[in-house]
């Protein structure tokens, strides 16, 4: 890696670092060494967890839900309850994402159907041309608890 490709490393590490990344270095070296576009693929996993499933967990969160209400009306366990709903979403978001950017195309699809491609923009909207590929594959580590889904699906 030449001088420029370390200070590019540093300038991303400094940014990945700022937005609460737990390996800023390798990320940001992973981005400059094997042309990945990891910034886009960490901004586009960040809110996951914090947002579609850790909210589940949330107070009043499965109230608002009458069969979840329903439930622990009938004294379900709260915490196993927000567990299911924490593991759906999960299991709907790891879904979706592999869906999403692993294969680009529906198998079971004519093969001239058309396909898809989650693409990396410039911060003003211009494509850059690098595929935002296989999301789901760090969704786990995503886990602010560090835990990597351990405490939902204990």
């Amino acid at each position: 890696m030449n001088e420029n490709d370390r200070a590019k490393v540093r300038t991303l590490q400094n940014l990945f670092a700022a937005l609460g990344a737990d390996d800023p270095q390798g990320w940001a070296a992973s981005e400059i060494s094997e042309d990945i576009p990891q910034l886009a693929r960490f901004l586009a996993l960040r809110r996951i967890w914090p947002d579609l499933i850790n909210a589940w967990a949330a107070p009043g969160a499965l109230e608002n839900i009458p069969a979840a209400a329903r439930l622990l009306a009938a004294g379900a366990n709260p915490a196993d309850l927000a567990r299911v709903a924490q593991v759906a979403a999960y299991e709907t978001a790891f879904g979706l994402l592999h869906t999403l950017t692993a294969s680009g195309r529906d198998d079971d699809a004519p093969a001239d159907a058309p396909g898809w491609s989650l693409m990396e923009t410039t911060p003003s909207g211009e494509l850059t041309g690098r595929a935002v590929r296989s999301l789901h594959e760090d969704l786990l580590t995503m886990d602010p608890s560090g835990r990597e889904g351990q405490d939902i699906f204990d």
